[in-house]
């Protein structure tokens, strides 16, 4: 194999041959698909030998689909399109409603997300507060780890747990554990309606108390979202973009007659909050998409300055006990003035857009992050910025220790994406 050169094998066996060929000459590969999440994460550490890049997208299509039995397997170069287009026609889904990084960072025209980057990056969209992360709808998996041989794990069924824990560690691990071949997937049905309540003008403090509140109900409310004004002016609903204050949404989905039930006893238990709107199951569709789509940080507007500011501010996605949301921004903004964030799951998720600054403003922001116990990925930055500053959050010893044990155990020379989320692993 050579440096800087691009491989695409065909199949598991190509991929083994590549794979062991890359380790016995001690070649850093970057592991991906299409390459559309590739500017998350630090820069591979290469040392004198620059490294090569192995993608999987030749290795496609889906290799079982029983519907009435609610599993999938597909290998994981398939773009996602291509999966969800046909769970559509059998009016099913993937639950966890993947959240579309690759919308953002400017792509080819080509570039589409592919099952493998999906499961590796557990991109986990609105309605995971719900119904859980893409790891837990993962139900077995074929990878090829870093000495180039095949390792199996999980089954067809949620009750077979035999290695069960191997293809959910694959899920998070950004191609740095083992190339992924083959994954298999439950699904779900899909909602018959859906239906949004919207609260307007509630500033952050209330609206997470609103969505926290909204979440301990009995009621299945499956996705929240607040927006500051700045970001709605992205969403791609000019009557919704044109609004020029927050929005406060809370989504609603199962069959016809129980939502009328739901949503009235929310309507009621919500009214301290102020005056309640409703997105009927169109509009209520098409606003999840948006915000699964994450067009409200990756959408500029069309003022030409916004553009420069939205394009070039480091990005954060900030995860948080719900409770503590409002106060950690609070904590952030003081610090970092200008600082903008849209809430997701009742606070427990927070998108953040720091104003362009030194590699400083990183070492503040994870001060803060380390005093509300909170954990915070840099999603987004100018490349020299993500080489000089920790990209994913650092971690105690302990928790180091089991991550270098697995990289040990999965990659021994260390060739599969080194240093992409931690220095040294």
């Amino acid at each position: 194999m050579y440096a800087s050169e691009n491989y695409f094998p065909r199949n598991e066996e190509e991929l083994c041959g590549l794979v062991a060929q890359a380790s016995s000459e001690g070649l850093p590969l970057e592991v991906c698909g299409n390459r559309t999440k590739r500017n998350i994460g630090r820069p591979l550490e290469i040392g004198v030998k620059e490294g090569a890049r192995l993608s999987t997208r030749q290795i496609t299509g889906v290799t079982l689909y029983e519907p009435q039995e609610l599993v999938l397997s597909a290998h994981a170069g398939t773009p996602l399109s291509q999966i969800e287009t046909l769970l559509d026609e059998h009016n099913q889904e993937l639950a966890f409603e993947p959240s579309r990084l690759e919308n953002l960072f400017e792509q080819g025209e080509d570039a589409e997300a592919t099952l493998g980057g999906v499961i590796a990056a557990n991109a986990s969209g609105p309605r995971r507060i719900l119904r859980g992360a893409a790891r837990d709808y993962v139900l077995g998996a074929r990878a090829v780890n870093g000495k180039g041989e095949v390792i199996k794990s999980g089954g067809r069924v949620m009750k077979n747990v035999t290695g069960y824990d191997i293809a959910r560690a694959l899920a998070g691990s950004w191609g740095t554990l083992a190339v992924m071949s083959e994954i298999t997937l439950k699904v779900l049905p899909k909602a018959e309606e859906t239906r949004t309540l919207v609260f307007l003008g509630l500033p952050s403090e209330a609206a997470v108390s609103a969505m926290s509140t909204a979440m301990g109900t009995p009621y299945e409310v499956s996705a929240t979202v607040h927006l500051p004004p700045e970001f709605v002016a992205r969403h791609s609903d000019p009557d919704i973009a044109g609004l020029e204050q927050s929005i406060t949404a809370l989504r609603l989905e199962s069959f016809s007659a129980s939502l009328e039930y739901r949503a009235g006893r929310l309507h009621r238990q919500l009214k301290p909050f102020g005056a309640i709107y409703e997105l009927d199951d169109v509009r209520s569709r098409a606003f999840w998409n948006d915000i699964r789509a994450l067009s409200f940080i990756a959408k500029p507007t069309t003022d030409e300055d916004a553009y420069l500011t939205v394009s070039t501010w480091p990005l954060w996605r900030i995860t948080v006990a719900p409770h503590q949301a409002a106060k950690l921004m609070n904590a952030l903004t003081t610090q970092l003035e200008g600082s903008r964030a849209a809430y997701e799951w009742s606070g427990g998720l927070i998108w953040v857009e720091v104003p362009p600054a030194t590699d400083a403003s990183a070492t503040m922001l994870r001060r803060i992050i380390a005093e509300f116990q909170a954990d915070a990925l840099l999603v987004r930055a100018e490349p020299e910025t993500l080489a000089a500053v920790d990209v994913f959050q650092p971690l105690p010893e302990g928790n180091m220790r089991l991550i270098r044990g697995l990289k040990e155990a999965f990659d021994p020379h260390r060739i599969l994406g080194p240093g992409r989320m931690y220095t040294g692993v």
